[in-house]
């Protein structure tokens, strides 16, 4: 069930992409059809059942039945404008700052953190996405491969091996948070991955929820687990901005995400990127590449068990 929650989620963000908090510089008054229904709650509940029952598609062509491809809504806490077709994606995806801002809804930011690069503009922007770039450039990420071959031979090792029969897309989830772990932290198998997974876990769940903060919700459990992670970030950036210079270099098989944005730093010395900047976009990126990569490599497993001779043919070469 939760494996069709996430394609859902793919779904819907590749048939009607959601634009949050679209503010036209020039209001004229006028909003699109539909309705923003209850306070906080909106639409939110009837969209997670589409979710997972597997029928977003019907939802969204619901309304687009009853409005128009163009229509308002109130989704998880916040006014939406919601586009569906190709010619609003181009429309989105062309224009500039000059005719629409586009934000987060207070509720992710409280999860994400204000500072993450979507938030980001100006030089700020700039520095963090110079970060990011050099940690994703392809002679880096060639650096990488030994590493990520590592981690998932372990991960066969220990949870698939000897096995008949497994749960694949909660064991993707597992591979796809310790190569994260190694490639964005640099934390190596122990106790201190295992102290993150259970964080994690809630702030992701938190993202598609009801943003309502009060005790035993799953929002409120997201932003309590926000708190405990933070600070073992901090530790984090410590130890490595301690850590020997040669540790740090562009070379270094180790270099991660925090020693990339430890690396960028003013003509003085010191580093450019604020601490708080450093902890949301780590965050940031962790929830960038746990959800999409583990539904891709589920369905990726799928259609090999699907087409045995593909399979077979894969496993001769």
């Amino acid at each position: 069930m939760e494996f069709m929650v996430y394609v859902s989620l793919l779904l819907l963000l590749i048939l009607a992409p959601i634009v949050f908090l679209i503010r036209p510089k020039k209001y004229n008054g006028q909003l699109p059809p539909g309705s923003l229904g209850l306070p906080v709650i909106g639409q939110s509940i009837g969209l997670l059942k589409a979710m997972k029952a597997d029928r977003v598609e019907n939802w969204i062509q619901e309304r687009i039945a009853n409005h128009s491809p163009v229509w308002k809504a109130n989704l998880f806490g916040y006014p939406t404008i919601v586009l569906h077709g190709p010619t609003a994606n181009k429309f989105i995806y062309t224009c500039d700052g000059n005719l629409l801002t586009n934000t987060q809804p207070p509720s992710l930011s409280r999860i994400f953190g204000p500072k993450n690069i979507m938030e980001l503009s100006g030089n700020d922007h700039k520095c963090v996405r110079a970060a990011i770039a050099s940690f994703l450039k392809v002679e880096v990420l060639k650096e990488y491969v030994a590493k990520v071959d590592e981690e998932t031979r372990h991960h066969l090792q220990t949870h698939w091996h000897g096995n008949h029969e497994v749960q694949v897309q909660p064991l993707m989830k597992i591979l796809t948070f310790n190569v994260i772990c190694s490639l964005v932290f640099g934390i190596e198998r122990g106790p201190q991955r295992e102290k993150l997974l259970p964080l994690f876990h809630d702030m992701v769940k938190g993202v598609l929820s009801i943003p309502i903060n009060l005790p035993f919700t799953r929002y409120n459990q997201a932003i309590i687990a926000r708190k405990k992670l933070v600070p073992m970030l901090i530790q984090l950036i410590h130890e490595k901005s301690e850590a020997p210079k040669e540790q740090n270099q562009q070379g270094d098989p180790h270099k991660d995400l925090i020693t990339s944005f430890l690396s960028i730093r003013d003509d003085d010395g010191s580093t450019t990127v604020s601490e708080e900047e450093f902890i949301d976009n780590i965050i940031a990126m962790m929830f960038a590449g746990y959800g999409t990569t583990s539904v891709l490599l589920t369905l990726l497993i799928r259609l090999l068990a699907n087409n045995k001779p593909i399979y077979c043919t894969i496993g001769q070469d």
